[in-house]
């Protein structure tokens, strides 16, 4: 079982200057500036030659998930003695309530849908609907908005149309791209392009993959001419992962994202583990994002807790179980050593007994120092803010060097943050 400390946040604070920070897209995405990192800086380049630092028959692993344009502001009259005033009401729609589970159903939902929002300006909307009148499909109609129940600071909210017209189309019509806090200024037309990776497909996150931004056609072009293979998945990037972390320990941050694998990427790791196993040569298994690292590294812990349950209760088949990962299981439960074969296999299994072709979960997953790396073998990723769970994710990796590597970036101007530079670590 791997060690958790109790982690003080302020232990991984560091002075990024204002400078540094990338508030607008570079010109040409594959242009965005690349470190390599093996044990120690090996390489500084581009994007473009990101396939140069990588072996052949190596797999790289993407998160498709499409950003949605989750900020939709409606416009609220003040009381009557300020009946001329109208307050701006902000409702960001963080992820679809239980009822509208998954993202796909809560996107292909008409007339109603509930979601959990951040509201700003919630203490002007103390009751009572908000209207928005929209033109969609050459239809007339008003998109209404309910608070129903205070959530742990955030609300449950139901939007209402009359149409039969999925909530897909309607957030796209009313909402905004979610641009990151620290850039104070509206998304532009630009933005709603370059806030997005070029293979973006299932909708749902509220903040864009951004490891992935830097990769464009003549990329993907170069990867394939070296036979590095290019796999897709999807998780739904939540707030738990793009919020500062508030809270004195990194123990009482919530994490908690949806994901989809499908049944060929789970097999693809599993012959990559069959074929190490028997000392076979195999490629890397390399994510592109902390987003797809912590997924494929949940994947794992899955087999393990399928085993568990196997285990305990005495059974050839596993029953039907709400299969998710919890926040601290990688370092709570006990894998005696389970093997990546036999945790996927043992995944797959479950999956035909109930006919998934995708694997469609949640994940807590918390990659903190100490965590032991299972199954992915380097990560490409941005440069991250100070305090945030993603910076935790470098110090798993790096130990005490993060502090190296990011001042070493800072002193070399690298940009940083959602639309700056990147990175690639290998993970020992």
């Amino acid at each position: 079982m791997m060690k958790r400390e109790k982690l003080p946040i302020e232990a991984f604070d560091y002075n990024l200057p204002d400078e540094c920070i990338a508030y607008t897209p570079a010109k040409d995405r594959a242009e965005s500036k690349l470190l390599v990192w093996d044990k120690e800086i090996i390489g500084e380049a581009s994007y473009a030659q990101i396939a140069e630092f990588i072996p052949a028959n190596s797999t790289l692993l993407f998160n498709n998930s499409k950003v949605i344009a989750a900020r939709i502001l409606f416009e609220k009259k003040e009381s009557s003695e300020n009946a001329n005033k109208e307050s701006t009401i902000e409702i960001f729609c963080l992820e679809p309530s239980i009822n509208y589970s998954p993202v796909a159903m809560a996107m292909q939902a008409t007339k109603k849908v509930e979601w959990i929002c951040l509201v700003g300006g919630a203490k002007k909307w103390k009751e009572g609907l908000l209207e928005k009148k929209i033109m969609l499909q050459g239809k007339s109609f008003s998109v209404y908005a309910k608070k129903i129940a205070a959530v742990e600071g955030k609300f449950l909210i139901e939007f209402s149309w009359e149409q039969e017209i999925h909530f897909s189309e309607i957030i796209e019509h009313i909402g905004n791209i979610p641009l990151p806090p620290y850039i104070q200024r509206a998304a532009s037309t630009e933005d709603k392009e370059r806030y997005q990776t070029t293979y973006a497909k299932e909708e749902g996150s509220v903040a864009a993959p951004t490891a992935g931004l830097h990769f464009n056609e003549k990329i993907f072009q170069s990867l394939a001419a070296k036979k590095i293979d290019c796999q897709f998945l999807s998780l739904h990037v939540g707030a738990g992962t793009f919020l500062p972390v508030k809270t004195a320990h990194i123990d009482d941050h919530p994490m908690h994202e949806f994901f989809e694998v499908p049944k060929s990427v789970i097999e693809l790791l599993l012959n990559k583990a069959i074929q190490k196993e028997r000392q076979e040569k195999s490629g890397p298994l390399i994510a592109v994002g902390t987003t797809s690292l912590r997924t494929i590294e949940s994947l794992y812990w899955l087999g393990v807790k399928l085993i568990q349950i196997k285990n305990s209760k005495g059974e050839t088949k596993i029953p039907g179980v709400d299969l998710k990962l919890l926040q601290w299981d990688a370092y709570e439960l006990h894998p005696f050593e389970t093997s990546n074969q036999a945790a996927l296999s043992t995944l797959l299994h479950w999956m035909e007994d109930h006919q998934m072709s995708s694997l469609i979960s949640s994940t807590q997953l918390m990659i903190v120092p100490g965590y032991t790396f299972k199954i992915c073998n380097g990560l490409v990723t941005n440069f991250h803010q100070p305090k945030s769970t993603l910076l935790l994710i470098i110090a798993a990796i790096t130990g005490a060097q993060w502090k190296t590597i990011y001042q070493h970036a800072i002193d070399e101007h690298y940009r940083f943050l959602s639309y700056g530079d990147g990175s690639l670590f290998w993970i020992n």
